[in-house]
C-alpha cells in the first residue's frame, strides 16, 4: 500500500476500523481510544463488551459493534473470570475483511483479531495482559477460589498465555505506550514496538497552573485495582495524618474505605471538570504503583503539581526527580511516607511553570502527528 493511498488533501482515504478490549469504564486506555476515534471519525469501534450507560457519552452506541459476549447473561458479563474460556474467540469472530487498516487498542484480547494478508493491523499496546504475565499469581490469590476452581482457572490461564503469545504474532506492527511496555512486549512476545506516548489534552486549556500551595490535600486519581497499590498510600497517609483525596472506582473500593482514617477521602469517579479542580488545588500528586504510563500523573503536572511516584514503569519516563517530582524506591507504606516527607521539604524548589512545560510534551497534537507518521511509514512497507 503506497503513501498516496493513505491520504488525500490531508485526509485518510483508507477504510479504518478500531478494536478495543472492553468499553465498560473510562480510564487511560479509553482516552487513547477516544483520540483515535476522533482521528478516524468514520471508523467503527469493535469491542468485546460495551456498557452504553457508562460509555455512550464518548462512544455512542451506533458506532460500537460488540462481540457475542454481549448476549451473555449480565451476571457473567460483570464477572470476567467466568468468561475466560470464551474470551479468545470473541475478537477472532469480528469480520474485518473489508478494512484496509485495523488499529487495536489492547491490554489483553483485542490484538487477537484475524485480518487478511493485505490488511495492516497496528496494535497500540497498553501492556501485555497483566493477569496472564506479570501478576498471574496475584490474580489467582485475589479470586478466593476453592481447590477445584483454582485448578480450573490455572488451566485456563496456561491456555490463555499460549493463545496470547500466538495472537501477538498476528499483529503487523506494535506501538507501545512507554519504553516500559515496549520492554514487556519484547520479553513476552519477542516483538519490537515503536514507543508513542498517550495523548494528554492540553490544547483545550483544560488545565491551569495554580500558585504553590502547602498544607492542603494530596491527590490520587486512579483505578482502584490491587496493582495500583492504593492501599500502600492509604497506610502511609494514615501514619502521616496528612489529608489525602482519592478519586476512582474499582474492585478494591469497599476494602480501601474500610482501612482509611478520617484524614482520607475516597470520592469515587468524578467528571473531568471536577477532577480538574482537584488537580488545581492539591499539594502534590501521589502515584503509588507501577503503571505502564500514567496519564493522571501528567495531568497533575499540567497544573504545575509535583508528583511522588514509585521508581518503576512509565513513571521513569514522565517524572524528572528534583524538577517535576520525586521517586520512592519500594511500594511499602514506610518508604512512601519518607518520600512524602522529602517532597514536602523540597517543595519550594519546584517551579509550577517548569513542571507544566515538561508535561506539555505529551500533547494530543504530538500523539496525532506521531501516529499518522507511523501509519504512513508502515504503509510504504506494505506496498
Amino acid at each position: 500500500m503506497c503513501a498516496r493511498n493513505l491520504a488525500h488533501n490531508g485526509r485518510l482515504i483508507m477504510k479504518v476500523a478500531l478494536v478495543h478490549d472492553y468499553l465498560i469504564r473510562f480510564g487511560g486506555a479509553e482516552r487513547v481510544l477516544l483520540e483515535l476515534s476522533r482521528m478516524f471519525p468514520e471508523a467503527p469501534i469493535y469491542t468485546l463488551l460495551y456498557d452504553e450507560a457508562k460509555m455512550g457519552e464518548w462512544f455512542p452506541g451506533e458506532r460500537v459493534k460488540s462481540s457475542f459476549l454481549q448476549k451473555f447473561p449480565e451476571f457473567w458479563r460483570k464477572r470476567h473470570k467466568y468468561l475466560l474460556p470464551f474470551l479468545p474467540a470473541a475478537p477472532e469472530a469480528f469480520d474485518l475483511r473489508d478494512f484496509d487498516l485495523v488499529i487495536s487498542s489492547s491490554s489483553s484480547f483485542a490484538k487477537g483479531i484475524i485480518t487478511r494478508p493485505k490488511n495492516i493491523h497496528i496494535s497500540y499496546c497498553h501492556n501485555p495482559a497483566r493477569f496472564l504475565w506479570d501478576y498471574s499469581f496475584e490474580y489467582l490469590d485475589q479470586q478466593n477460589l476453592g481447590g477445584g476452581q483454582q485448578l480450573f482457572v490455572k488451566f485456563c490461564l496456561n491456555y490463555l498465555r499460549l493463545w496470547d503469545r500466538a495472537a501477538s504474532q498476528r499483529v503487523d506492527y506494535f506501538i507501545a505506550n512507554s519504553k516500559a511496555t515496549a520492554a514487556r512486549i519484547k520479553k513476552y512476545y519477542r516483538r519490537e514496538a515503536k514507543v508513542i506516548y498517550p495523548p494528554v489534552e492540553i490544547e483545550r486549556n483544560f488545565y491551569e497552573v495554580s500558585p504553590r500551595k502547602l498544607g492542603e490535600y494530596f491527590l490520587i486519581v486512579s483505578q482502584l485495582a490491587p496493582y495500583k497499590k492504593i492501599d500502600v498510600a492509604i497506610e502511609a497517609f494514615n501514619k502521616l495524618e496528612l489529608p489525602l483525596v482519592i478519586i476512582g472506582e474499582g474492585s478494591q473500593k469497599d476494602y480501601l474505605k474500610k482501612i482509611t482514617n478520617k484524614n482520607i477521602k475516597i470520592l469515587g469517579w468524578l467528571s473531568d471538570s471536577q477532577i480538574r479542580q482537584y488537580y488545581e488545588n492539591c499539594v502534590a500528586f501521589i502515584f503509588p504503583g507501577e503503571d505502564d504510563f500514567g496519564i493522571a500523573a501528567v495531568e497533575a503536572m499540567l497544573c504545575g503539581k509535583p508528583v511522588l511516584a514509585l521508581k518503576a514503569g512509565g513513571a521513569l519516563e514522565t517524572v524528572l526527580p528534583g524538577m517535576t517530582g520525586e521517586f520512592f524506591e519500594a511500594p511499602t507504606p514506610e518508604v512512601l511516607a519518607e518520600g512524602v516527607r522529602r517532597l514536602r521539604e523540597n517543595f519550594n524548589r519546584y517551579s509550577p511553570l517548569v513542571i507544566r512545560k515538561w508535561a506539555e510534551k505529551f500533547s494530543t497534537e504530538r500523539f496525532r502527528r506521531e501516529i499518522m507518521a507511523f501509519i504512513e511509514k508502515v504503509g510504504y512497507n506494505k506496498k
